[in-house]
């Protein structure tokens, strides 16, 4: 299985650094704590919101984040054969439009391909149809990794229910410590999930030693508004409604709490970019959503 071979990697380099990880405090959103309190923490936090995940998701963003996640897959814009690895993704989100959008691709091409065959029987038709069938992603995979368990299995129960099996891998790992060899992808995603890890350093230069040079990293996150009057009305929304719902709809008001002050915790776009380019990435930039509310941030392996 090509994705089973993904699964091994040089130990030595990373644990050492692991050591050197310990750190001063830090923040859980608005309380001080130690790393591996947040690191516990935020385990807890998404173990027990996973179930409800995504219904929480279409109640605080009013569905918005359907479409950002579209726009993140545009501008990754894969085709057949791209290897991607989407950290932070257990709920499958980002996994199943990529399915989605590299068999759209691959259906195009097909069909641009039979135009162009005017000549073709029937039978010629349909067997290039059947084989197509057969491999709709042209060699794609989609490796799904994200630390918690919970998120894990509803990822994979949603990709039951929905018919996903196909070019998909569901790989239990720490974005901090990621269970790949180097050079590996030829995207690394992270979807509303880098601002839940314990060191961002630590998990942008792992993104960067499993990209293949000339790969490809973007992350979407919840970022800074820019606009000085929806920032309040969007503070406002944020701590006065998101932990009402957060308590109504799963039962869980200190879970969003924190979710809404790790956003603000979060480093600004131009934080975040620096970043980056310190763990190595080219031509770095980001585009912001509804005025930063949300910004994807992109940046090459070279």
């Amino acid at each position: 299985c090509r994705c089973r071979a993904l699964l091994s990697r040089p130990a030595g380099r990373l644990r050492a650094r692991r050591d050197l990880a310990a750190g001063p405090d830090m923040h859980f959103g608005f309380q001080t704590v130690t790393e591996e309190e947040r690191r516990k923490k935020i385990y807890q936090v998404f173990e027990s919101v996973a179930k409800k995940y995504d219904v929480m998701n279409d109640s605080m963003t009013l569905g918005i984040h359907r479409l950002w996640k579209d726009i993140l897959m545009h501008k990754m814009n894969p085709s057949p054969g791209t290897l991607l690895l989407d950290v932070a993704g257990g709920t499958g989100d980002i996994a199943f439009r990529f399915i989605n959008y590299v068999s759209s691709v691959r259906e195009r091409q097909l069909q641009r391909k039979l135009k162009h065959h005017q000549n073709l029987s029937w039978q010629e038709i349909f067997e290039s149809y059947q084989k197509d069938k057969f491999n709709s992603l042209g060699d794609s995979q989609v490796v799904v990794c994200d630390i918690n368990r919970e998120m894990l299995k509803v990822g994979k129960q949603k990709a039951q229910h929905l018919g996903y099996s196909e070019g998909l891998s569901w790989v239990l790992g720490n974005a901090e410590e990621l269970p790949f060899d180097n050079d590996k992808f030829d995207v690394c995603t992270i979807a509303f999930g880098i601002r839940n890890v314990t060191r961002i350093d630590l998990a942008l230069q792992e993104a960067y030693r499993v990209l293949k040079p000339g790969g490809r990293f973007l992350c979407l996150e919840f970022s800074h508004v820019s606009n000085p009057l929806l920032s309040r009305l969007y503070d406002l929304y944020s701590f006065q409604v998101i932990p009402v719902l957060g308590e109504v709809i799963a039962g869980d008001w200190k879970s969003y709490q924190y979710l809404v002050e790790s956003i603000r915790r979060f480093p600004p776009q131009e934080e975040l970019k620096a970043m980056l380019e310190d763990a190595g990435f080219f031509k770095v930039d980001y585009e912001n959503l509804n005025f930063g509310i949300v910004a994807i941030h992109s940046g090459f392996k070279l």
